[in-house]
């Protein structure tokens, strides 16, 4: 029985089969890598789980997009070959369609969205397709797509919702049950719902009593709206832009309607924290997307606490850029990256002196500066602004101890707003 509650736009569960999902490993074995499935003593301890991460990021376009993209090119007709193929994407889909097409010799057409990251345009121009960058959204991507398969006569690649898609992205958790087929839950990302809703229709037939788990943003809930029969509500700017759809397949979610058990909503931060800790922890890089189904352990740990869990990290292509600002904004959070405001005498040596005390307490200055015209302070004074480096909050809270004990009181500031207590 499903766990969700009854909704009236549920239809019958498509024709997509464990044979099928079967069939698709055998055809794309050639091209398409078996990925690891390996554990994390690491993120095992922080989260109380037998945490085991299949590693999808180490695909050629690092994206399990491949697996779907392949079975459904393999799909063609001689005559829709020559004619060519186009999709929407992201970016993920597209890199996987334009790598396979190219090496099958189809033409393919990509209609991305206008702001697409960079790395991601940059790969799938790079695997010879043209790239079309037209609509805010995916959904206005998808009607540009629409009147450029009209005028050209190509043959549409859905993301998610065709049956060859999603039969080649269950091949996932044919992997991962064939590599440990003790596992007790399967973790994956939903945006539109190919990705769980295969790997559901390939574990659930191998082994009843798994559980499915699936994992949203909470921008777009869009699955998880429609499970629960909540009106549609999403939109904003999110680290996860992979997941970022607006409504799930109408093949997909009788999917994820009788064969998953929960989806869970994770905020940016937790995504953020789950891509900064597949780096650290595990040397890898992880898009937002890819690292949501760590972020749902983070989110509700006790949920998957003394289980074996199987977490997708579905695709590493994250703008450098973006990278870079997570990490940053990991390090604050950590308290190893600190803004302070220091109020100091406005005469030779003060600076010295503080300089000294963060040194001797082991802190590393990055960045300082004079605030002379802050109003509330003496005219004899200034403000000093220091942004440095630290182990963690217990050594900046040491840090800011010993400044106080040099007669230097100091509050730590926010990155965008006022110290505390002013």
């Amino acid at each position: 029985m499903s766990p969700f509650p009854p909704f009236p736009a549920a239809s019958a569960v498509p024709a997509v089969t464990l044979a099928d999902v079967e069939a698709a490993a055998r055809l794309i074995a050639h091209a398409v890598p078996h990925t690891p499935l390996l554990p994390s003593r690491t993120l095992s301890r922080l989260t109380g789980a037998e945490v085991f991460i299949k590693f999808e990021n180490h695909q050629f376009t690092a994206s399990f997009k491949e697996r779907g993209a392949l079975n459904r090119l393999s799909a063609l007709s001689e005559t829709e070959r020559a004619r060519g193929v186009i999709a929407m994407s992201a970016g993920n889909h597209a890199q996987g369609v334009a790598y396979h097409a190219q090496r099958l010799g189809i033409p393919a057409v990509i209609v991305m969205p206008a702001d697409t990251p960079f790395v991601k345009v940059k790969h799938t121009r790079d695997f010879g397709a043209r790239v079309v960058l037209e609509g805010e959204t995916v959904a206005e991507s998808r009607l540009v797509a629409e009147r450029i398969r009209e005028e050209e006569g190509l043959t549409f690649v859905h993301p998610y919702n065709d049956p060859w898609v999603i039969a080649g992205q269950g091949t996932v958790a044919l992997e991962m049950l064939a590599d440990q087929p003790d596992l007790d839950i399967l973790v994956a990302p939903i945006g539109g719902g190919g990705l769980l809703g295969g790997m559901a229709v390939a574990a659930k037939a191998v082994k009843p009593a798994i559980e499915m788990i699936g994992v949203q943003v909470g921008l777009y809930p869009s699955a998880y709206n429609a499970l629960h029969g909540l009106p549609p509500c999403t939109g904003g700017a999110t680290v996860a832009e992979g997941i970022a759809v607006k409504e799930p397949g109408d093949l997909t979610l009788p999917l994820l309607r009788a064969l998953v058990s929960r989806i869970i909503l994770v905020d940016e931060t937790a995504v953020e924290e789950a891509i900064s800790l597949y780096l650290s922890v595990e040397k890898t890089v992880a898009e937002g997307a890819g690292a949501a189904s760590l972020a749902a352990l983070l989110t509700e740990p006790q949920r998957f606490r003394g289980k074996k869990v199987g977490l997708v990290l579905s695709g590493g292509n994250i703008d450098p850029r973006i990278m870079a600002s997570v990490i940053m904004r990991s390090l604050v959070r950590e308290g190893r990256i600190a803004h302070l405001s220091i109020r100091i005498g406005d005469k030779p040596g003060q600076l010295a002196r503080v300089a000294t005390v963060i040194g001797e307490t082991g802190g590393n200055i990055v960045e300082v500066r004079h605030e002379r015209l802050t109003s509330d302070i003496s005219v004899k004074s200034t403000d000093l602004r220091v942004i440095l480096e630290t182990r963690d909050h217990t050594h900046l809270a040491e840090i800011l101890e010993r400044l106080a004990a040099a007669g230097f009181p100091a509050n730590e500031r926010s990155f965008s707003g006022p110290a505390a207590g002013d």
